[in-house]
């Protein structure tokens, strides 16, 4: 097999290497493309072109796989927790006793905040959007702490992960409580990782709280799931930002703003809206379903299908367990829950969806969870944002260690030509 392309061009014929993964994937290098042609590529959402190399998230979407540096999504949900599935992602290896240890005390002895961002929380009305509180108060972090962190420092380095990794879930945890009106809570030190953001966000200022195993659980597959999912809308973003040699904090919160749209980590949001679209329509599934599969109907199912996973979402099999255990333990009766499990049921069976392998994916479930949680609809991006942040840290990182060049796409320029004022 070749190990090159070629391209011919008015009569000329140029050549361009290819390059090869570690999983076989194979790509055309075309650094050299401009200068020996002349020309460049066209391709609006960059769904052919490969940004970078990097050795952190492998997936398949036609097999239904997603690896974090080379550990199945699957073993990782049943054996690790969020904070080990962090470590993995950030530092490139699974933690030893010793490591985790220590990571878990950093964070506690971390997990304040200035006591001043509480102002720039209070500026906000109450009815702002919670993404765009969690990525001020991000932004907020780089006042309150601006000296640079010098890249080939590991203790620089590894102090603003640490930084982040502490402070990140306390400002989602206030984010939350603004839109309860609720008073904000701190870390207990005697908690795990994500005992604390289960803490931070429903404790009650008269009343004890103890998280269930249950909540622990489906908390802890949800944010592992949500942990890194390749080169897509945010952390490209946060990647081409920090391509800037923008700090980390920058620009996390650069990707904390690009996933608060209804395309990217929004998408469980919309499931519940559409949920309860239908229940004031008299929560009539089969009518939705016919809607759904007439293609001269605007009405769009959401939830179902991936653009990136063909046949099944790997992420849904092992959180709608999840979504069962939740539903159950808490033992609720929402009719907007009931007409998720009738759009599942019909959908599961029919032979339209099945042909066509539109299955619930992960943000059905995820939104079903959320929601049995008493978490506010505006608040499921921001968990969104709380699971992914490990991923983001980690392409961020690996994006200045491999000093990769500022990210400047092109165009195709299709405005007036050159005429007279």
């Amino acid at each position: 097999m070749s190990d090159s392309v070629k391209l011919t061009y008015q009569d000329t014929t140029f050549e361009f290497p290819l390059v090869e993964g570690s999983e076989n994937e194979k790509g055309i290098d075309i650094k050299s493309l401009r200068a020996q042609t002349g020309l460049i590529t066209y391709d609006p959402g960059y769904k052919n072109t490969g940004s970078c190399k990097s050795g952190i998230t492998y997936l398949n979407g036609e097999e239904g796989i997603l690896r974090y540096r080379g550990y199945s999504i699957e073993e990782l949900c049943e054996k690790s927790s969020f904070i080990e599935v962090a470590f993995l992602l950030i530092f490139g290896e699974l933690p030893t006793k010793s490591e985790l240890d220590l990571l878990n005390k950093e964070i506690r002895e971390d997990s304040l905040v200035d006591e001043d961002l509480k102002l720039i929380l209070k500026s906000f009305p109450k009815a702002a959007h919670p993404m765009g509180v969690l990525s001020s108060l991000t932004s907020g972090l780089i006042a309150f702490n601006p000296n640079s962190v010098d890249i080939e420092s590991e203790a620089d380095m590894r102090e603003a992960i640490i930084m982040l990794m502490a402070k990140f879930p306390i400002l989602a945890s206030w984010t939350h409580r603004k839109v309860k009106g609720l008073p904000l809570n701190y870390a207990n030190t005697s908690l795990s990782y994500v005992e604390n953001v289960a803490h931070m966000m429903f404790k009650l200022p008269h009343q004890d709280f103890e998280p269930s195993p249950v909540l622990v659980n489906s908390l802890n597959k949800l944010l592992i799931l949500h942990a890194d999912h390749e080169q897509n809308c945010s952390t490209s973003t946060v990647r081409i930002v920090g391509s800037s040699h923008a700090g980390l904090f920058a620009s996390v919160s650069a990707g904390i703003s690009a996933v608060g749209g209804p395309r990217h980590g929004g998408a469980n949001q919309a499931v519940i809206e559409m949920l309860e679209a239908i229940q004031a329509d008299g929560g009539d599934t089969k009518k939705y379903m016919a809607k759904a599969k007439d293609k001269n109907d605007p009405f769009r199912l959401m939830g179902f299908g991936h653009r990136v996973y063909k046949n099944f979402d790997p992420r849904a099999r092992i959180i709608k367990k999840a979504a069962d255990e939740v539903l159950q333990e808490l033992g609720i009766n929402d009719p907007v829950l009931e007409i998720a499990k009738g759009l599942e049921q019909e959908a599961l069976k029919d032979p339209y969806f099945i042909e066509r392998k539109l299955y619930p994916n992960v943000d059905f479930y995820s939104g079903i969870i959320y929601r049995a949680l008493g978490i506010p609809t505006e608040m499921f991006t921001v968990m969104f944002a709380l699971g992914r942040l490990p991923g983001w840290i980690a392409q961020w990182l690996e994006m200045r260690k491999n000093n990769e060049p500022i990210g400047r796409p092109r165009q195709i320029y299709t405005g007036k030509t050159e005429r007279s004022f």
